[in-house]
């Protein structure tokens, strides 16, 4: 039986599976009601074609959608690779992010290879109280007179100049600031914040939890990702800052979801 008030395209599901596969290819993530419009079918044919491509290893469903199942976050390349790698993007990020930050305010700087642009824009304040999990960050922070610069403390990995363990969230969970800027490894517009290591979600969840205003920070390559282990739902990201190299399909993606986004 066709759609209510309209008549029913006959396609075989292996050839409308086919054509979705395509379909979600070029648009990184569907809706199943985006599906089933433009298949002329009901939602009820989509989810059974969702559920035999997730079967198969091609697809990852999500909350009344889906995504490309290469869309998935394991690991990350080692720091240097992600420091060069879309260097410009992250510089432009990094200098838009100033707008939130006021003279005198106290911020959480998360550690990354995109929040440590955020620097720039600092020195270009005053009074401003910086906490952060980054000793790289802090070393360029020491330049800042006119700010304060407090390290979180714990557990240092050497390779990427990030502390983290249980001294870095005793420290977190003393804190309350105006805003708290955060990074990814993988974003999605409505699975939220996800992290491959489960180890560095506390220090997350401490900083979002400490701030009145909780800003992402992520480049294209970040958006319409999912990892492992969830760190927080959309409902919890005030902005998103990313960059104008973003997919057309995900921009309009992001469009309805609940945080405002800025493409730089």
């Amino acid at each position: 039986m066709g759609v209510k008030g309209k008549e029913e395209r006959v396609i075989l599901a292996p050839d409308r599976q086919n054509q979705i596969l395509k379909i979600v290819l070029e648009k990184k993530v569907a809706t199943v009601s985006e599906l089933a419009e433009h298949f002329n079918v009901h939602e009820a044919t989509i989810r059974r074609d969702l559920s035999a491509l997730e079967q198969l290893g091609k697809l990852r469903r999500t909350h009344g959608g889906v995504m490309i199942a290469d869309g998935e976050v394991h690991s990350e390349p080692p720091f240097q690779e992600r420091e060069s790698a879309q260097y410009d993007e992250k510089k432009r990020i990094g200098e838009f992010s100033g707008r939130f930050i006021n003279d005198g305010d106290n911020i959480v700087l998360d550690s990354g290879t995109t929040t440590v642009h955020v620097v720039d824009s600092i020195m270009k304040r005053k009074n401003v109280t910086v906490i952060t999990n980054d000793i790289n960050i802090a070393a360029k922070l020491r330049f800042s007179t006119q700010n304060k610069v407090i390290v979180t403390g714990g557990n240092l990995f050497p390779e990427s100049y990030m502390l983290n363990g249980m001294l870095t969230d005793s420290a977190l969970n003393k804190m309350y600031v105006q805003t708290a800027f955060i990074a990814t490894p993988a974003f999605h517009p409505e699975l939220g914040l996800s992290h491959f290591d489960d180890y560095l979600i506390p220090a997350k969840k401490n900083m979002i939890k400490c701030a009145k205003k909780v800003v992402l920070l992520a480049d294209h390559t970040k958006i319409g990702k999912v990892s492992l282990h969830k760190v927080t739902g959309v409902e919890k990201i005030d902005v998103l800052i990313t960059g104008k190299e973003v997919d057309d399909q995900l921009k309009h993606y992001l469009e309805d979801a609940p945080m405002k986004v800025y493409f730089v």
